[in-house]
């Protein structure tokens, strides 16, 4: 075993990597929320995460090779954090632990949408969405007319959210 791990078992490995609750968060909400710019992450977490720390876990992240960094073309002082490959294969990881969520724990209807969504449409859904990242994150090509996987979660998210503050009224 290198100086670098305390084991070579998978699980510890990725855990090594992943280990903390913030970069999880930060990973589903490019992924999810398409925050990709600093301050989308950091005005938009519901979990409230600091700024310090939202810095520190994208520097880590960009180290451990989860995110990549760019210039925004759009404006010379953002930068865009894309999901590189071995990212948007947590898709599957992030769908089982939404639905091990709703099962076991008191999570909100308008937060758990996304993760029924996920679970019930299983391993073909998790494959659509991983294609619709990689081409959004890594430029990869969609075949025309494909239906957006991701725009179809966040109007359902939307759809909730909305019934849920029309009820409050």
């Amino acid at each position: 075993m290198d100086a670098l791990h305390r084991s070579g078992c998978p699980i510890n490995l990725t855990l090594e990597v992943l280990g903390d609750r913030w970069s999880l968060i930060i990973i589903r909400d490019i992924m999810f929320g398409n925050r990709r710019h600093f301050r989308e992450l950091l005005q938009h977490s519901e979990e409230g995460i600091a700024s310090n720390i939202l810095a520190d876990r994208l520097k880590r992240l960009m180290e451990r090779g989860l995110l990549t960094r760019s210039d925004d073309p759009t404006h010379k002082q953002k930068a865009i954090y894309s999901l590189t490959e071995m990212a948007i294969e947590l898709v599957p990881i992030l769908a089982q632990m939404g639905a091990w969520g709703r099962r076991h724990l008191p999570a909100s209807e308008e937060l758990s949408i996304r993760a029924q969504l996920l679970e019930e449409g299983g391993r073909p859904l998790w494959d659509d969405v991983m294609d619709e990242l990689r081409a959004v994150h890594l430029g990869k090509a969609l075949p025309p007319d494909t239906p957006s996987v991701l725009g179809r979660l966040t109007e359902a998210y939307l759809e909730v959210a909305a019934r849920n503050r029309a009820g409050e009224a």
